[in-house]
């Protein structure tokens, strides 16, 4: 699956889900809460590096990522052009 189509994939599943009411406000809160939790498994997987905590850890990282599209999506951000064009302005970047 592509970045346009889980994009897609996210707007149809917000919408028969009834996620898609909710607003860009609450849906940012719903962005931060799921950064805590991936941040609770980063801290587990730090103290104990077993396989079932990485595999929570790619859950939140899920959760984390399908809040930014869905974000995306009530914002009317098309992600697959914004990340080509960031993608460009960043190969003429340097970091120090």
């Amino acid at each position: 699956m592509n970045t346009a189509q889980f994009q897609q994939y996210v707007r149809d599943y917000s919408k028969e889900k009834g996620f898609d009411t909710s607003s860009i406000e609450q849906r940012m809160l719903y962005l931060m809460t799921e950064v805590g939790e991936l941040s609770k498994e980063v801290l587990a997987v730090s103290f104990d590096p077993a396989a079932t905590k990485k595999e929570n850890l790619g859950f939140e990282m899920y959760d984390v990522v399908w809040n930014i599209f869905d974000l995306a999506n009530k914002l009317d951000i098309d992600l697959e052009q914004a990340f080509k064009q960031k993608m460009k302005i960043n190969e003429k970047r340097t970091w120090v």
